[in-house]
């Protein structure tokens, strides 16, 4: 069940997506899969946030950097591996892969969750504190709309 709840407060259970230079943080059902990384099939002419096609369950998805498509370097790490995300908007795509920095966590989210107020990159909707880490809410429909007006 995504949400619960328990006297006056609403809980979400989310993941923690650690990237090279920050922490995303989405609801579970956002995420179909999280699988190891493979290097993407390079595509002519791509953005630098976009790192080739990869195969998953018999589906080509196209494969993100999101600190490359909010202007800053895309980093494959040692620890590099994909979540698979589920498309969340009017696009095409039902399925997108994104890189990330290791092992997604699981947290626990509710109605007294604290916004706080950085600087936002391209792409990120909101920070909130999770625990003693600042986190940020990403713009999965903006990212859908980056890889539409791609043609990716």
């Amino acid at each position: 069940m995504l949400e619960r709840t328990i006297g006056r407060r609403t809980t979400l259970t989310a993941l923690l997506l650690p990237l090279a230079d920050r922490t995303l943080v989405v609801p579970n059902v956002a995420v179909a899969e999280l699988i190891g990384y493979q290097y993407g099939q390079p595509a002519p002419d791509r953005p630098a946030w976009h790192l080739g096609h990869i195969t998953w369950r018999n589906q080509l998805l196209p494969l993100v950097s999101f600190e490359a498509a909010c202007g800053a370097q895309a980093v494959v790490s040692e620890q590099a591996r994909i979540v698979v995300l589920n498309a969340v908007g009017e696009s095409p795509l039902r399925f997108i892969g994104l890189l990330i920095q290791g092992v997604p966590r699981s947290c626990r989210l509710d109605s007294q969750l604290s916004y706080i107020d950085v600087p936002l990159a391209p792409l990120e909707i909101a920070a909130v504190q999770v625990g003693e880490q600042v986190a940020r809410v990403p713009d999965l429909v903006g990212l859908e709309r980056l890889l539409d007006e791609a043609a990716l």
